[in-house]
């Protein structure tokens, strides 16, 4: 697997997940460190073909299946292709929710709030039932999403 360093994305770039099963799902970068860690909102449903920017215009975050930090290098490696930018990208349309950490041995949970650069700012404790509304407080790496994305779409 080689690196291409020639792939760029930024905030605002959608991108397609190739499923485990086939077809693809749908991405887009709202969050980048600048250092592998990514901040994303993944959609489908499965498609059978790469879509281009005109057959996702109009997803929103309330469309999303998963939201989830996660290791750039299926975009770097070009595994996950880029289909394009957003024209009018507007972060605070894409908000970058807490996330929760549950410790399941001692029915406690924390409640991880990050940076626009996916810095770690605070963390609370918190009621573990929040575990249905959070998202989970972990990086994926690429083939975790993909697999999870599988899950979620079926084939």
């Amino acid at each position: 697997m080689t690196v291409n360093a020639k792939i760029s994305y930024r905030e605002g770039t959608w991108f397609a997940v190739p499923l485990r099963a086939g077809g693809y799902a749908v991405g887009v970068v709202a969050r980048a460190a600048g250092d592998g860690r990514t901040f994303g909102y993944f959609f489908g449903p499965r498609r059978d073909e790469l879509p281009t920017l005109g057959d996702i215009e109009g997803l929103a975050p309330k469309h999303a299946v998963w939201v989830g930090r996660f290791g750039d290098l299926g975009l770097l490696n070009g595994e996950w292709r880029i289909l394009g930018e957003s024209g009018n990208w507007d972060r605070s349309l894409w908000p970058l929710p807490p996330f929760i950490r549950i410790d399941d041995t001692r029915g406690t949970a924390l409640k991880a709030v990050y940076s626009d650069n996916l810095e770690l700012i605070s963390e609370e404790p918190c009621d573990p039932g929040l575990r249905e509304t959070l998202p989970k407080d972990a990086l994926s790496g690429y083939g975790a999403v993909e697999k999870r994305l599988t899950r979620l779409l079926g084939s």
